[in-house]
């Protein structure tokens, strides 16, 4: 194992990169149980989804772990979810089995542009300040994945500025406009209460350098959740019968892509071939930006992706470095989850909480994958873990990102700009390729005005102008 996973050479143990592993895989199982709730609303079987949803993360995460060697989880995409669900399919009319078609396309896609080098050609020519805005923004993005998860948050909406998309109010989604206001709670809803504690906990026993001290901190956490009535023991049952029948239904979404609706109709009107493009487009940037974001924002700071690797991918020839066999491993992930009957699945961010544990190989992914796979028959027992208790997992990760942000130079404005709309944007909008979007744009308009054209990338450029039709093209489909 040792041989196989170079621990040593990565300065670490197995019991290391387990712990790890079990530290992403709370810090991302929610999406087992978020994912079907989202793609249901397309009319997709929830218990399928589920299944699905499953499958490409165990597939993606081990893939990743043995091809490439790095302590990165890859799941469905929370956002990439909501774009299939609310945009391509409400709003752009799409059957959920020819959404699944253009996530297999956006696949091969990202196959190609892999193996012919683009990615890498991509990450090249991010400028060194947006690159330290990336992983600042990604810790800052994590930190409010973990505020607003935790229930420290609430919103307030006017009368009349949100609605809800669903088939009843209790299980809508429930769509704002920007005059939902952010506040703190009052801290009399425990859920917030435990979040405070499991902040408490994990800080200090971070500070006195326990080891183990993140997965320690969701552990100790959910205990203290039981006579707080905030982690429910209550719903723990098993029904073999249940379980077989959930697993079964996966056969209703595999390769419905290649079916009608799905490959079959989705060519058949020449009228759409626009539309159908512009949206391949659309889930192939979210899905590349995404992975490369989360690469850039948390292998280079924890040394997964160090100056030795960095040469390998830009010189090297084939998957010379990990970061190739990385961007292989997550472009794979994709068509394989949309065969089986899920959006887009990519190289999560939370991984960054298993890193920071002190994953550093493929050990760690694994470890990650076996868990999810038990979660076919442990799910009610998984589910007993509340999201109070990952949050601070995912606040502390982010404090420990945002040093990156100390690299950018503030004081120069032209700098600042791009590096700060790249951060805010990430966060704020939920979304790293958006983040990155208005990093690159601005990037691209401050070398414009001020007469440094030829410092533009080529293909900064290029990802800015596709950018921009994309948001012009989702703007106009809303009208």
């Amino acid at each position: 194992m040792d041989k196989f996973f170079q621990l040593q050479k990565n300065g670490t143990t197995v019991g290391r990169e387990l712990v790890a592993g079990a530290t992403t895989f709370f810090a991302m199982v929610y999406i087992i149980f978020v994912n079907p709730n989202i793609l249901s609303a397309t009319g997709m079987p929830k218990d399928a989804v589920f299944v699905a949803t499953i499958i490409a993360t165990v597939v993606g995460t081990l893939f990743m772990g043995l091809f490439a060697n790095v302590p990165y989880a890859l799941a469905p995409g929370m956002g990439l979810n909501a774009f299939f669900t609310y945009t391509v399919c409400f709003a752009l009319g799409f059957e959920w089995q020819e959404a699944l078609a253009l996530v297999f396309i956006c696949g091969i896609i990202n196959i190609l542009i892999t193996v012919t080098k683009v990615r890498k050609a991509i990450i090249r020519a991010i400028p060194k300040s947006l690159q330290y805005a990336i992983g600042g923004g990604i810790g800052m993005f994590i930190a409010y994945i973990g505020i607003k998860n935790g229930s420290l948050l609430k919103f307030t909406l006017d009368p009349g500025t949100y609605l809800f998309l669903g088939s009843t109010p209790e299980d809508a989604t429930v769509v704002a406009d920007a005059s939902a206001v952010p506040a703190l709670v009052n801290f009399t809803d425990m859920a917030a209460i435990l979040t405070i504690i499991g902040l408490i906990i994990t800080v200090v026993l971070l500070v006195l350098k326990v080891r183990g001290a993140i997965l320690l901190g969701i552990i100790a956490t959910t205990l203290i959740g039981i006579p707080m009535g905030v982690t429910n023991v209550s719903n723990i049952s098993f029904d073999l019968g249940s379980i077989a029948s959930s697993i079964a239904s996966v056969k209703e979404t595999t390769v419905a892509i290649f079916g009608n609706p799905g490959f079959g109709s989705l060519f058949q009107n020449a009228d759409r071939a626009f539309l159908v493009i512009i949206t391949i487009i659309a889930f192939s940037l979210s899905d590349t930006f995404d992975t490369i974001g989360t690469f850039i924002g948390t292998g280079r700071k924890s040394g997964i992706f160090d100056d030795n690797d960095e040469k390998a991918l830009q010189d090297g020839k084939g998957f010379a470095s990990k970061m190739d066999k990385a961007l292989f491993a997550d472009s794979i992930a994709t068509s394989i989850g949309a065969l089986f009957g899920t959006s887009n699945t990519t190289t999560y961010v939370e991984s960054a909480a298993g890193i920071e544990a002190g994953g550093r190989t493929g050990l760690t992914s694994i470890c990650t994958a076996v868990l999810f796979l038990a979660c076919l028959i442990l799910a009610p027992i998984i589910s007993v873990v509340p999201a109070a208790a990952t949050a601070p997992a995912l606040i502390v990760v982010g404090i420990m990102m945002a040093d990156s942000l100390g690299k950018v130079d503030w004081g120069n404005f032209l700098e600042a700009t791009p590096a700060f709309l790249t951060a805010v944007i990430m966060t704020l909008a939920y979304n790293i390729s958006y983040g990155i979007a208005f990093g690159f744009i601005a990037y691209c308009i401050v070398k414009l005005v001020t007469g440094k054209v030829k410092e533009i990338h080529p293909i900064l450029g290029g990802a800015s102008i596709l950018f921009i039709i994309n948001f012009i093209f989702l703007a106009i489909k809303n009208l």
